[in-house]
């Protein structure tokens, strides 16, 4: 019998179908083998590396030099292209975009997490998935990551008690303003500044206030005017960034209190050190970003070669007495 008009029609429809779906399924097959080519030919200037980089937030002047010197160092290699994510200081969007670089099929995963613990599966997960990851600055925790590169916050915390204990002969009243203190490094430069002030041989100090100012400027200008309001005498503050020592100044000036030492950490060129040129601060530590540092190390793990899983960066005092001589190393 032969077939009807409407059966024909039906049949052709199904194998145009079938051959559209064949098509497919072939187009697919070769975007998988070009895909498959290209990463393993990655590491070329047609075919870059590609590195993720996740960064906390923006908001902190240090960060943007993090940024900064991270493009930097990669523009200097044509075989490496850095897609940058800025978590705008939100734990849960760092976590998401992480889950987005690994989803774009990054070779590299370089993060300055916000926050220590809800960081620490999303950095697990992608080293699981044999991405190799560079934690920067801030802390994760167990070891499922390749290499942390950072300062010793600990040590340079403890140099600033030493210095505030020092400059003050033993004896005064100290505000301590801290960073967040739900990540590593305010956690460190909260501990080594007690250790270095050491207050059981000191027991004319006195820490008589203490905030959480969570690194931001206008925060710390706030807490700061909340310890001049409950205590008639200050001698110093330490700040456990610059902006934050920075806020400090502007509430002491705003309300005309003279003669407090301040101390910040971070020292950038046109931050910290521009403040202790200027007078606003007394003393600022050196917190590099590591940024070029990662690019070195990102270059070697995308080569395949060994390193060691923890570089520790060096630090450095400005004071009025020495900032135009470039500062004094700190070993």
């Amino acid at each position: 019998m032969g077939l009807t008009s409407d059966g024909w029609v039906a049949r052709r429809v199904a194998l145009w179908v079938i051959t559209l779906m064949a098509w497919l399924a072939l187009g697919c097959s070769r975007e998988a083998d070009k895909q498959g080519t290209t990463k393993a030919q990655r590491g070329t200037a047609d075919s870059p590396w590609v590195i993720g980089m996740s960064q906390c937030n923006l908001g902190e002047p240090w960060r943007v030099q993090m940024n900064e010197d991270i493009e930097t160092g990669a523009a200097k290699h044509p075989d490496l292209k850095v897609i940058f994510k800025d978590a705008q200081n939100d734990s849960l969007r760092q976590r998401a975009q992480v889950g987005e670089l690994v989803a774009q099929g990054i070779d590299l995963l370089i993060i300055s997490p916000k926050e220590t613990a809800p960081l620490t599966k999303p950095v697990a997960e992608a080293y699981d998935k044999g991405i190799p990851v560079i934690v920067l600055d801030r802390r994760v925790s167990g070891d499922r990551y390749s290499v942390f590169i950072g300062a010793d916050n600990e040590a340079i915390g403890r140099e600033a008690g030493r210095w505030a204990a020092q400059s003050l002969g033993g004896k005064g009243k100290i505000v301590e303003l801290k960073g967040l203190m739900t990540s590593s490094p305010g956690q460190d430069r909260h501990n080594g500044f007690r250790a270095g002030l050491a207050l059981d041989q000191h027991p004319d100090l006195q820490v008589v206030f203490e905030a959480d100012m969570q690194w931001l400027e206008p925060k710390a200008r706030k807490e700061m005017e909340s310890a001049l309001a409950a205590h008639d005498q200050i001698d110093l503050v330490y700040a456990h960034n610059d902006p934050g020592a920075h806020g400090a100044y502007l509430a002491a000036k705003q309300a005309g209190r003279k003669g407090i030492k301040l101390i910040g950490i971070d020292a950038l060129p046109h931050e910290g050190v521009h403040y202790v040129k200027q007078g606003l601060l007394d003393a600022t530590f050196a917190y590099p970003t590591g940024g070029a540092e990662a690019i070195a190390t990102a270059l070697k793990l995308l080569g395949g070669n060994k390193i060691e899983r923890e570089i520790v960066l060096g630090t450095r005092i400005y004071t009025q007495a020495n900032v135009d001589q470039g500062g004094q190393a700190i070993d």
